[in-house]
């Protein structure tokens, strides 16, 4: 995706009055009557995300309710973001049970802009029309319906990069330098052809990559188009890029190259720990939520390289503020504090999540990962971020790439035809959004 460069004095500036209004804001509003918890000027704000965002693994509540001494953070999390995205559908079209904050995926982005813009606060109220400068062009322009109105503040991007087991590869037989691996897997076919070699000599009970659909989500976020044309035409079927993603799946699951494991799913996060799997395509945000499965026992045995066929993006997400919310003002405070660049370089710094801010992009540069065996993070997924195309975003992204996936579960695990899956996928996708 690319990135619009400011001047590192000025993304210093704009970061400074970013953190001094949120300090006012928070200030301020907190001492509303209204917005208060009972006690004089005390606010519990509620958070409610999906999957792993960092924020209170990084430190970052405890940082704001020091600086905030009247505001408590309480946070829900749903590990799967399907379920927390029909959970919300549900609490939107009932107007109760909404958080201060929620987190919205890049890939549902649209559907707020497009179909929701009633049920989220417009933030720039707010006065988020500032903060326009500080962010990557595309990821404010998601956020940004029609007239104007912004119903979500950036948090992090979704460059991609392949993570990997250098103690399995060396018991393979295989290369472990971040370099060389690149070369050999600088196209996908190199890639599938690695994980053959893999596969002959690969350590008891662990396969090549985790499961193929995340290959198939890794290989489409290479793509401008993927689900959609610029015109909102859905157009995943007569798509020639998204086939190739498709065929190339399907090949590396009928050469037996997966582990066959639910992404998010127990068994999955077992795996990291476990040793299943030698390689997994991992967009930046994935780097916390290994460390977090694979323990302290993993530091050291991971690594991470290019990604094979040129720089992609999957996911990234955003902050809104409900229009039910209790805490409105509070709630953008906060949001704009957790989104400034010091606390997005503290986050990419600390859990991996690589910044929508420019400003803070500049600051993690240098950055390198002990955990990834002193991996250049900030320049491999600084380089892919840069590179990476501007996608088109669709009303039904997610929806459609689920049903995708699916249907190569079943290639994966059941043995279907690539033929019977692809029809499976779009009886799939009709159902679910007609």
């Amino acid at each position: 995706m690319p990135i619009a460069r400011a001047a590192k004095r000025a993304a210093v500036r704009l970061g400074a009055v970013a953190l001094a209004g949120a300090l006012l804001a928070a200030c301020g509003s907190g001492s509303s009557g209204t917005s208060s918890d009972g006690e004089s000027g005390k606010v519990t704000l509620t958070v409610d995300l999906f999957g792993s965002f960092g924020y209170k693994e990084a430190g970052l509540y405890a940082e704001y309710e020091k600086l905030h001494p009247d505001v408590t953070i309480k946070q829900t999390d749903t590990e799967d973001e399907a379920d927390y995205w029909k959970s919300l559908q549900t609490r939107l079209a009932g107007g109760g049970g909404l958080a201060d904050v929620q987190g919205i995926e890049v890939g549902r982005i649209a559907s707020v802009t497009q179909q929701q813009s009633d049920k989220f606060e417009d933030l720039t109220k707010y006065g988020a029309d500032q903060l326009k400068s500080q962010f990557a062009e595309a990821k404010w322009a998601a956020a940004t319906t029609k007239d104007g109105k912004v119903l979500g503040l950036g948090t992090d991007v979704g460059p991609e990069a392949m993570c990997y087991r250098t103690d399995l590869l060396k018991q393979a037989g295989l290369p472990t330098d971040r370099v060389e691996l690149a070369k050999k897997w600088s196209t996908w076919d190199g890639y599938l052809e690695l994980g053959k070699q893999y596969k002959a000599k690969a350590p008891a009970k662990s396969a090549w990559l985790d499961s193929v659909g995340s290959l198939f989500s890794i290989m489409i976020g290479q793509e401008e188009e993927r689900y959609y044309d610029a015109s909102g035409k859905l157009v995943w079927e007569t798509n020639p890029a998204l086939k190739s993603a498709w065929d190339t799946s399907v090949e590396a699951a009928e050469d037996g190259l997966s582990a066959k494991l639910d992404q998010w799913s127990p068994q999955w996060n077992q795996a990291f720990a476990a040793g299943s799997f030698a390689t997994i395509p991992c967009p930046a945000w994935m780097l916390g939520y290994i460390k977090g499965q694979a323990g302290d026992s993993g530091k050291g045995k991971w690594d991470i390289a290019k990604l094979p066929g040129g720089a992609g993006n999957w996911g990234g997400s955003y902050l809104s503020v409900p229009r039910a919310a209790k805490h409105k003002k509070e709630a953008y405070a906060l949001i704009q504090w957790l989104t400034a660049p010091e606390q997005q370089a503290k986050l990419f710094q600390k859990q991996g999540n690589f910044p929508s801010s420019t400003g803070a992009i500049e600051k993690v540069a240098d950055a390198t990962d002990p955990y990834f065996s002193g991996a250049p993070i900030g320049q491999i997924f600084g380089d892919a971020a840069k590179a990476a195309p501007v996608q088109v975003l669709g009303v039904h992204d997610q929806n459609v790439n689920q049903q995708i996936t699916n249907a190569l579960n079943e290639v994966e695990r059941k043995g279907i035809s690539s033929q019977k899956a692809w029809g499976n996928a779009k009886k799939g996708v009709d159902n679910t959004i007609g």
